[in-house]
């Protein structure tokens, strides 16, 4: 189970870095176009605010990478970590609508996961 949630973490933390690399423009992507707008193109935020909104998706991927190595390591913190960068991933795909619409449904689910098993406990050895 550990490893699976830390191959979901990793795929996830990739599924972020699209978001880094159409913002700086590094390379085209047909199914992602470069645009400087955020919320489903209602707010402009210009070649310099996208190029910020980029370092946060890679801050993402990377936080979920982190996550990973932690759950695989069985660091003592890593619910909590993955449970925050789900949160903040949580607000970047809300912000990148309609493109990051399954990251929504990821993050929901890992939320919802890592606050059941709060009151569960089923994780206690991983």
């Amino acid at each position: 189970m550990r490893i699976i949630l830390a191959i979901i973490l990793f795929a996830h933390g990739i599924a972020h870095l699209p978001g880094f690399i159409v913002s700086f423009q590094l390379t085209a992507l047909e199914e992602i176009p470069y645009k400087t707008t955020i919320l489903a193109g209602n707010v402009d935020l210009g070649d310099v605010g996208i190029k910020v909104m980029g370092a946060l998706w890679l801050t993402a991927a990377l936080a979920f990478s982190v996550s990973g190595i932690s759950t695989i390591a069985r660091v003592q913190s890593w619910k909590t970590v993955t449970l925050l960068t789900s949160v903040f991933s949580l607000f970047l795909c809300i912000t990148g609508r309609p493109d990051a619409r399954f990251g929504l449904f990821i993050n929901l689910a890992l939320i919802a996961f890592l606050l059941a098993n709060r009151r569960i406990n089923w994780l206690k050895k991983i």
